[in-house]
């Protein structure tokens, strides 16, 4: 009993140093935050309408193209196939067109994400500074969003170890060896405590 309670004390003796040494860490659920602010849904809204809009009308196109598809196939047995392959030419623009307006309006570069960058972007970036604030007000080093996946949206610097990770691999950070040029990645911004 008495080496047990004697263990017990060694190990809360070596824990205590570490204990005021410990990183401060939190949390935050963007989505949430989000949703809870009026100008993110009413955002949302307008993006969701017209996406709506629009895939309404490539529906209307889809069906347009059905149409001429399944006109074609009947009546295939009754034109000259000069006709029909202007039939089938047509047919295969109007696909195109449709796909071409399929990226316009939903691709990578799409008019919806445009919209999306321009209503949500200033709103995510008030959300960003307010966790800036916070972290900086409460003294973290640390701020997490476990929405969508863990990811840290604040960091202190002084735990960035990608210095010595690149030293114990031999990289010199910003000569041509490595390809990039520069220094160390700025994706966080990373604040040294006041």
């Amino acid at each position: 009993m008495r080496k047990y309670i004697l263990r017990i004390f060694l190990i809360v003796g070596l824990l205590i140093p570490t204990f005021g040494m410990a990183q401060r860490f939190a949390y935050v659920d963007s989505e949430y935050i989000l949703n809870q602010m009026p100008e993110y849904n009413s955002a949302q809204k307008q993006l969701d309408l017209m996406a709506f809009e629009w895939q309404k009308e490539i529906e209307t196109k889809k069906a347009e193209i059905e149409k001429m598809k399944s006109d074609l196939e009947a009546e295939k047995i009754f034109l000259v196939d000069d006709v029909k392959n202007q039939r089938q030419a047509d047919i295969d623009k109007k696909e195109k067109e449709l796909i071409a307006f399929q990226q316009q309006k939903f691709g990578v570069n799409g008019e919806l994400f445009k919209k999306r960058q321009e209503l949500i972007q200033p709103i995510q970036d008030r959300i960003f500074d307010a966790i800036q604030k916070v972290a900086k007000d409460n003294a973290l080093d640390f701020i997490f969003d476990k929405a969508g996946g863990v990811s840290m949206l604040y960091t202190n610097k002084k735990y960035d170890r990608s210095g010595e990770v690149l030293e114990e691999l031999g990289v010199v950070p910003g000569t041509e060896q490595n390809g990039q040029g520069g220094g160390a990645p700025d994706d966080l911004p990373n604040e040294q405590p006041k």
